[in-house]
């Protein structure tokens, strides 16, 4: 048998959160330590995975199939295709800068309290997201994808409900209730969701006799499995509902903000650029790979939800005065763009939506981590405590900017390429939708200028007037990702090569082709 390297990607992690979980309450430094190793190691792996995988060849590759629940048709199959590969790698860089970033988050309160935030755990906890999180991404069956999909969250519950921010201005009381009502209002819209979905894959089941990705989508795509028309309808809108609260979609967002609100910077980018992701992906890999009619059937008001979220999060986000519940909005809106480049039903706007997670992942988590450091500093999300700041912290500053001038999607950078594609791509087929879409850009530049504005600049404010710079441990955190974010934004073929040929494959699975230009190229 061949080296099953998918399992021991996801493997790993859980292996890793266990041990991690199991060091001695006064080794706080050594699981630290043991998480961080744990994670570098699951990246040379997911790099294994990334070499190993041929753009060129079958769609799905390094593929694992073994028997589970035999009496309902449930076996323990794996495999990944470019879209997959790509989000596999953006998770596994994240995770050991997500760790560095939280190094001293779940450490013991320094104010004379007696409780003890166990420091193990948290980062026990981040390793069994990132080990749910990647087979979600490399589950074929459909049930083995929802089993994780849903057990996610609950190692999530508890970093949101019993790691929170501790920059609270109302006391540790307010802090806790606050975090707990975060914590369940995540919870209960996510099980709703997956409520809904597993009545779904009951359906899907009765309908197809057997869980398997592969075999229904070949089943569809011959004609030995034909659903009626009502029948994929419902079943899509299932799936596609549970999706939507995970992305987040409007008007199934509002658990987002309270959680990115409450938690610590690194959950709350464990949260937005990784968790969500699963979403946005599972749309691409299950709604329109296995309800291609239902998916175009319902594309016109997926679009119109899509533009809502782009616009109605931009324009929150404006208006924000806690620094990490703008995050939270420009976030929505980004996935709105993404949701809509994936059902432009067209190749560009559904290579730049998978581009799209991936650069969205990266200068999400510069922005959130560094703005992590700046609240940290000052013990204050609130944007108006802030002023300044570039005069006495101006690598800080400077990296704080970077990161808000890739969210506001600055050519050059590596989301403009992504965000371009989508409106690209949405245009071609729905030129009114591209277009109010494009508003969404004015908006990012206004709450990005906006925000930088009054944290960086103007007069030192005396509660900054003190405030050190990124120290040794930070900038190893955030310049990579600044790296990254011009690399792509300079050279962005290396993760469209890999993804192309996957949307390629599902623009075939729903029998859509690129709509030919209206005006005739100048000969």
């Amino acid at each position: 048998m061949s080296f099953p390297l998918l399992t021991a990607t996801a493997a790993l992690p859980a292996v890793g959160a266990v041990a991690t979980a199991a060091v001695p309450a006064a080794q706080r430094t050594a699981a630290k330590w043991l998480a961080l190793l744990v994670s570098l190691a699951t990246l040379a792996l997911a790099i294994t995975v990334l070499v190993r995988f041929d753009p060129g060849g079958a769609r799905y590759q390094l593929t694992e199939s073994h028997a589970w629940i035999k009496n309902f048709g449930v076996r323990y199959e794996l495999g990944v295709d470019g879209i997959a590969v790509a989000l596999i790698a953006l998770t596994a860089v994240l995770i050991p800068f997500i760790i560095l970033a939280g190094w001293n988050d779940a450490d013991p309160l320094e104010t004379g309290s007696r409780r003890w935030r166990p420091t193990q755990g948290f980062f026990a906890l981040i390793l069994a997201v990132e080990a749910m999180v990647l087979i979600s991404f490399e589950a074929t069956d459909v049930f083995v994808f929802y089993i994780f999909f849903e057990a996610m969250l609950i190692p999530m519950y508890f970093l949101i409900g019993g790691f929170g921010d501790r920059a609270h201005a109302q006391g540790e009381k307010a802090a806790s209730t606050q975090r707990s009502y975060a914590a369940v209002k995540f919870l209960l819209y996510n099980l709703v969701g997956g409520l809904i979905m597993l009545a779904a894959v009951i359906g899907l089941y009765v309908v197809a006799g057997n869980f398997s990705l592969q075999e229904i989508a070949q089943a569809r795509a011959n004609g030995s499995l034909h659903m009626a028309t009502s029948t994929e309808r419902w079943l899509f809108l299932g799936f596609f509902f549970a999706f939507a609260v995970k992305a987040p979609l409007w008007p199934l967002h509002t658990w987002l903000p309270n959680a990115m609100q409450e938690s610590t910077a690194p959950v709350a980018v464990l949260i937005t650029a990784v968790v969500d992701k699963v979403g946005t992906f599972a749309m691409l890999r299950f709604c329109l790979q296995l309800f291609p009619e239902a998916s175009k059937w319902a594309t016109p008001v997926i679009l119109v939800l899509a533009l809502i979220s782009i616009i109605y999060g931009a324009l929150l986000a404006v208006g924000q005065r806690d620094i990490k519940r703008l995050v939270a909005y420009a976030s929505i809106s980004h996935f709105g763009f993404i949701i809509m480049g994936i059902f432009a039903m067209t190749s560009q706007g559904q290579s730049g939506a998978t581009l799209y997670m991936v650069n969205h992942g990266i200068s999400t988590a510069a922005l959130m981590l560094v703005a992590g450091f700046l609240i940290s500093r000052r013990g204050s999300r609130l944007i108006a405590d802030y002023g300044g700041v570039q005069k006495v912290a101006p690598v800080l500053a400077g990296t704080f900017l970077i990161g808000g001038l890739a969210t506001l999607s600055l050519p050059g950078l590596a989301p403009f390429v992504s965000e371009f594609l989508v409106l690209v791509g949405t245009f071609a087929r729905h030129p009114a939708i591209g277009v109010i879409a494009t508003f969404g850009i004015v908006l990012a530049a206004l709450y990005t200028l906006l925000l930088y504005q009054r944290t960086m600049t103007g007069p030192v404010k005396p509660e900054v007037s003190a405030m050190p710079d990124l120290r040794a441990r930070e900038l190893v955190v955030v310049a990579p990702l600044i790296v990254l974010l011009i690399f792509l934004g300079v050279y962005p073929k290396p993760v469209t090569d890999i993804v192309n040929p996957a949307v390629k494959q599902t623009m075939s699975d729903v029998h859509k082709t690129d709509p030919k230009p209206s005006v005739e190229a100048a000969k």
